[in-house]
């Protein structure tokens, strides 16, 4: 089983910049996919992007060349995001997948205030 821990959310202005982190723990597979999801309030959850171990990556339109996924290792992914915009404002998800099983973070709030 796979842990998830997220941080690095919180309140932002318009056009400012905001690092999620997140740090996976327990039975972790080096193949895997992590990635981010959102959820804005009153929506559904969104994908906004995944890095696999290959160096694969997955976009939202939403959110390509603003932006950025990377990975320290296995275990750690990084959700870089600038030129942020109201519209970003969500609870953001970590997530983890292998052959073995997937495990989703608690969530973390992002917000965005013009």
């Amino acid at each position: 089983q796979v842990q998830l821990v997220e941080s690095g959310g919180g309140l932002v202005q318009v056009g400012g910049s905001l690092r999620l982190s997140c740090v996976a723990s327990g039975s972790i597979f080096a193949i895997n996919t992590m990635g981010w999801y959102r959820q804005p309030p009153g929506k559904a959850r969104e994908l906004v992007a995944t890095l696999a171990d290959s160096g694969s990556v997955n976009y939202a339109d939403s959110v390509k060349d603003r932006f950025t996924i990377a990975r320290d290792n296995a275990k750690t992914v990084y959700l870089h995001m600038t030129k942020l915009k109201p519209e970003d404002t969500a609870v953001y998800y970590c997530h983890y997948e292998s052959i073995f099983g997937s495990a989703w973070g608690q969530g973390t709030q992002v917000k965005v205030s013009s």
